[in-house]
């Protein structure tokens, strides 16, 4: 009898060899995901390659800043356009309503918005039991997006509908003649990361106990305090959170100019839609990190939705990136379109600058004018020289070319509020409407604080390219 067992089970598993199609050689998992690379929305394609980044013209102010280095940078999506207004809107309303489906949610009283969890599944799995029974409610609860909001206050449903709802709004006590406006104040995004620099660190980097010579019965463990506030450290030890006000500073367009009327900027640059194809500004460094964040999840959720790999995360470029970008495939040269004049040989200025004193309309602009305004650069983007100046990732250091790495360059601080103000300096690029040339030239270098919203300075957002070039798909 165990000899007759042994032959049916030397017999399955004979069969089940026979079943495998790699023969035992080593071919790779099967019936992985098949994936070709889609052009994000509104961006275009940046291709790997190598330039001189810094000065290919004399250092006029003499800073020292931007010495000449030799660099390569991978490929990557760029954004054509700078982030519009309406753009940015999308973000500040998505916020909006997913505070408001957050408040109707957690009041019961409110039926059909209730919180997407296994409790509430129609046929729930041995997962969702399990996830009902260990998981904390932050990760087996989502918000429902599928009932419509009803902000129409003539047609609110219930008086607890209508209590949430008002609450979102400025009280009346500050409601100027009385106007309902939304409480921008309350408009707050929550987002987390993984800080990849910290947990790079070879100290803390994961200890493996294979045979548990400590006996606390586990296999590996993290020194301890990776998180100030964590005695015990563990994986977790390496996230990050942040909550950041989404709605742009009005006030900066008056802020940012003494002596000068501007009240009109404020009324109505960011709210107006004669404005809605114009780049956003009163944009801090952490709100446009923000967007990138959310415009990640925003996107992925859906591809997940659908069953679709996710793709790369929407970030802001390194100064690296950014430069080789506005150089447009063209190397040594002063200003993105290629040349050396901010002006063409018909006398046409070429950006939207401040190009003489006190006159900032020979150009035909004003203040920052539309996205798609003037000529784009070699790689189809448009206005890599003036209207507004544009974030980068990069911490901003005088001497960092002297030091980055020619593979990729970059330097990431990620500074706290308890930090120094020199520590919060971010690179800017490209100048802006009130700028003169010198600004546009795409090596000259500037900085702005990260917790500071300019009327000048917007952004645009990139993704890095997963393989080597588009050709190879």
């Amino acid at each position: 009898m165990v000899r007759a067992t042994s032959w049916l089970l030397l017999a399955g598993f004979v069969l089940s060899s026979c079943r495998s199609s790699d023969h035992g050689e080593l071919v790779g998992v099967k019936d992985r995901p098949r994936w070709y690379p889609s052009e994000p929305y509104g961006m275009v394609f940046i291709r790997q390659g190598s330039f001189n980044m810094g000065n290919a013209d004399q250092d006029v102010p003499y800073a020292q800043i931007s010495p000449t280095k030799t660099v390569s940078v991978p490929a990557f999506w760029m954004d054509q356009t700078e982030i519009t207004n309406n753009e940015y809107r999308q973000f500040v309303e998505w916020v909006r309503d997913s505070i408001l489906r957050y408040r109707l949610a957690e009041n019961e009283d409110v039926p059909g918005y209730e919180f997407i969890s296994p409790e509430t599944s129609r046929r729930p799995t041995f997962l969702d039991e399990y996830m009902e029974n260990n998981y904390p409610d932050s990760m087996k609860r989502s918000l429902n997006w599928e009932p419509r909001l009803i902000w129409d206050p003539r047609k609110y449903p219930s008086e607890e509908y209508t209590q949430i709802i008002e609450s979102m709004y400025l009280p009346p006590e500050e409601r100027f003649m009385g106007e309902r406006i939304i409480d921008a104040r309350q408009l707050n995004y929550v987002f987390f990361w993984i800080n990849k620099q910290k947990a790079a660190q070879k100290s803390n980097r994961v200890l493996f106990d294979f045979y548990d010579d400590d006996n606390d019965g586990k296999k590996f463990s993290y020194r301890d305090y990776i998180k100030e506030t964590k005695e015990e450290s563990d994986r977790s030890s390496f996230f990050e959170q942040s909550v950041i006000n989404v709605y742009p500073d009005t006030l900066c367009w008056i802020h940012d100019f003494v002596y000068s009327f501007n009240e009109h900027m404020h009324d109505d640059y960011f709210y107006h839609p004669a404005y809605d194809d114009y780049p956003v500004v009163g944009i801090t460094w952490k709100q446009a990190r923000a967007f990138c964040n959310w415009r990640t999840k925003y996107r992925n959720d859906y591809l997940v939705s659908i069953g679709e790999p996710k793709e790369k995360e929407f970030r802001l470029p390194t100064e690296a990136e950014w430069e080789y970008a506005a150089r447009g495939g063209i190397n040594n040269m002063t200003y993105p379109w290629g040349g050396p004049y901010a002006i063409n040989s018909s006398g046409c200025y070429l950006a939207n600058f401040k190009p003489m004193r006190g006159n900032l309309t020979a150009d035909g602009g004003f203040y920052p004018v539309k996205v798609t305004a003037y000529n784009p650069n070699g790689f189809n983007l448009f206005n890599m020289a003036g209207n507004v100046a544009e974030w980068t990732s990069t911490a901003f250091d005088a001497a960092s070319y002297y030091y980055v790495s020619d593979i990729s360059p970059d330097f990431q601080y990620n500074a706290s509020d308890r930090d120094d103000e020199t520590l919060k300096r971010k690179v800017i690029r490209g100048g802006s409407w009130k700028d003169v040339a010198y600004y546009l030239q795409v090596s000259t270098r500037d900085f702005e604080y990260q917790d500071t919203a300019k009327s000048y300075v917007g952004f645009r957002c990139v993704q890095s390219f997963l393989g080597r070039d588009l050709k190879d798909f």
